[in-house]
């Protein structure tokens, strides 16, 4: 693996890097310093109005069909299509991330080969009419199948939305962005337990998990059609801009060299996120974040159930944990933002949730502290995403290098969500030991690994500094050849 310390970097690149330094010049003419401020302000105003809603009404819809099979669990379906078995439950959610770790890499790319909302569209339609077709199994292979489609959907439209995010956002600008879109997914979690709470107490002669699938999968299949014909794809190609816009646009890409203007697939940037060591590190950052995301996805219902509430029950005290971890996550992202650094956030989020889940595994009788628990585990599965997200986005030099680590999170991330299905066996019950356990150990891990690659990043960045001077304000920085590599390019914390 690459290690990219002073001997990674080829040698005649080192002297493109003195040279290139030496030339450089404090340009007052730049695009820093060109951008009206005013107008500038305006021109997120109405990014914001379109990009925002659509893109958040897309996660907010992917999180309700992904992970209404937990308060459908409750209404009978384990029951009745699963012969009440714990294991062919698993199979069932561990379907959907068979196809989401296969489909990730490609599905971002195609980001990239194609316009973004018809990407993006797609994506939304297959996920929607799988969910929706969930309501008419009969059978535990057609609830696979049918999970399997869904894995496939959002596999092309997860990761896919953080490079939309780079193509009309700078680097500072992405978590806060980030965190609303994440923040459906808690909103999700919310609305899931309400409506889940208001369809159990339908009296029909359809069960009541089907007409659950049925409300939160149909929607979703108007909003890709939507998204695809109405969401701004590229800022050269989108009639969304004036004229006037566009160069605005275009003066904030180019401000922080984000405007390659190459809207194929580069293979010199997918092969240096491949053969780039901080990929996979980064991405096992991520997977411990997983593991807590995905045991959330399938078992919190079960979890708050196992406090002493009815199931009707809990379905309703879900919605707290959510509505808490959608606030605390808006708040630390903003300020992740504003103060440029990401590393610090992502140990203090994941501090959070080993917070959580350890008084879950050792607390056993006060039932109001281990469900104070459950708030820290939200906070700390959802918080950290866009912290991750907008690290992967912020260091990664070229659009398809993003396009590729981004795909890596959801390709190589999600190993760990592959064990989740399986550590929390009814038998365990209401302790579950081994996932407690396996979530606070992997939350201990991703402490430790963040820190280091801070200490890393800052080394480097020193490095370079020390090679090559420190960059300057307007300095062109070749990122869409070069990639991370470029001369004048800075790791952020």
């Amino acid at each position: 693996m690459n290690t990219e310390n002073s001997s990674s970097i080829p040698h005649d690149l080192e002297k493109t890097e003195v040279s290139h330094n030496e030339n450089a010049v404090i340009d007052p003419t730049s695009e820093e310093y060109l951008i009206d401020k005013k107008a500038e302000r305006r021109l997120l105003l109405k990014l914001d109005a379109v990009i925002l809603p659509m893109t958040v009404l897309m996660y907010l819809s992917a999180n309700l069909d992904r992970g209404n099979i937990g308060n459908a669990r409750l209404q009978g379906l384990q029951k009745e299509l699963l012969d009440n078995s714990d294991n062919k439950y698993s199979v069932v959610l561990l379907s959907f991330y068979i196809t989401y770790m296969l489909v990730s890499i490609p599905g971002t790319l195609l980001s990239k080969a194609f316009p973004p909302n018809y990407a993006l569209g797609a994506g939304c339609l297959i996920w929607a009419i799988a969910a929706t077709c969930m309501a008419a199994c009969q059978n535990y292979a057609s609830i696979i199948v049918c999970r399997l489609f869904i894995g496939v959907g959002e596999a092309i439209f997860g990761q896919a939305v953080v490079l939309h995010y780079s193509l009309w956002y700078k680097k500072n600008e992405i978590a806060t962005r980030l965190a609303a879109f994440i923040g459906a997914g808690v909103l999700a979690g919310a609305f899931g337990g309400l409506i889940a709470y208001g369809v159990s107490h339908i009296h029909s002669h359809i069960d009541t998990w089907r007409i659950l699938f049925i409300i939160e999968g149909a929607p979703s299949v108007v909003l890709g059609i939507c998204v695809a014909l109405f969401l701004p794809g590229r800022p050269d190609r989108s009639n969304f801009l004036n004229e006037h816009e566009r160069e605005l646009e275009f003066l904030r890409l180019k401000s922080q060299n984000l405007d390659e203007g190459n809207n194929g697939i580069d293979w010199s940037g997918v092969k240096r996120a491949f053969t780039d060591w901080k990929s996979y590190v980064i991405t096992f950052i991520y997977s411990c974040m997983q593991l807590t995301l995905s045991s959330i996805s399938g078992f919190f219902p079960t979890i708050i159930a196992s406090l002493g509430y009815t199931n009707a029950q809990a379905q309703l005290y879900t919605v707290p944990p959510y509505a808490v971890g959608f606030v605390a996550m808006v708040i630390i992202n903003h300020f992740s933002d504003r103060l440029r650094m990401r590393g610090p956030f992502i140990i203090g989020v994941f501090s959070i949730n080993l917070l959580g889940w350890l008084l879950l595994l050792i607390v056993t009788h006060n039932q109001h502290v281990r469900y104070f628990g459950t708030f820290c585990i939200v906070i700390g599965g959802y918080a950290t995403i866009p912290l991750i997200q907008s690290w992967v986005s912020n260091n990664t030099g070229s659009q398809t290098q993003r396009a590729v680590h981004l795909g890596f999170l959801n390709s190589f991330a999600n190993w760990a969500a592959l064990t989740s299905p399986f550590i929390f066996p009814t038998s365990e019950k209401p302790y579950w030991h081994k996932g407690f356990g396996m979530n606070l150990g992997f939350s201990c891990a991703a402490i430790i690994v963040t820190a280091c690659m801070m200490l890393y990043y800052s080394r480097e960045n020193a490095r370079r500094d020390r090679i090559e001077g420190k960059p300057v304000p307007g300095q062109r920085v070749d990122q869409a050849r070069l990639h991370d590599l470029a001369p004048g390019f800075r790791y952020t914390l």
